[in-house]
């Protein structure tokens, strides 16, 4: 949250003239915020003003009652979890090319863990998500439905399919693996210790 308030005054004292500015935004905002972002993937749209039409085919109430459709999308656009100042040095051999996220990365596992136990019998699968920025670990898979333009995710999950623990596929991790085991049995053990005895 303060991030993205810093992001914010940031980008107004760059312009000569703009537009007046918005408040800075609240933690009650932020909870709003990400109910309406989760709620979206559970009801997709074409374009992100169509969660708010009064459209009869597309009228869903929750979103405009929960926030106005211009603030979501000030937010959205601002939203910022580390400071930019802080940038890592890319020459470094240990430069974490989520840092702008790793904040936000580190807080949910911590979470995931620490209010579930998992059962006897967790399983480590591989999600495709579809990414649109600029990275450089984005995937191109062509036997994948989503073929351009992903991010591979690695989950520790539960029977239940709980998530109790993830980490992005970042590429430069292919150089430790060992050949006998596939990507996600490596990347388990890249970023949480090797367990086998």
């Amino acid at each position: 949250m303060a991030e993205t308030n810093t992001y914010y005054h940031d980008h107004l004292d760059r312009l000569d003239q703009g537009p007046s500015p918005q408040p800075d935004m609240t933690e009650a905002e932020m909870l709003v915020f990400l109910a309406i972002t989760i709620s979206m993937g559970h009801c997709i749209r074409d374009k992100m003003p169509d969660y708010w039409s009064r459209a009869d085919n597309f009228h869903t109430a929750f979103y405009g009652n929960a926030m106005p459709r211009d603030r979501y999308l000030h937010i959205l656009r601002f939203l910022h979890f580390t400071d930019n100042k802080k940038v890592p040095d890319m020459k470094d051999d240990n430069y974490d090319w989520l840092w702008k996220i790793r904040n936000l990365f580190d807080i949910l596992n911590e979470k995931f863990s620490k209010f579930y136990n998992p059962s006897e019998h967790p399983a480590i699968d591989e999600v495709i998500v579809k990414f649109k920025g600029r990275v450089i670990f984005r995937l191109y898979i062509p036997k994948k439905h989503k073929r351009f333009g992903i991010i591979k995710i690695y989950k520790l999950c539960d029977e239940t399919g709980y998530t109790y623990d993830m980490t992005v596929y970042l590429g430069r991790q292919t150089a430790h693996c060992a050949t006998s085991d596939c990507n996600s049995h490596n990347s388990v053990r890249i970023n949480k210790g090797d367990s086998r005895t």
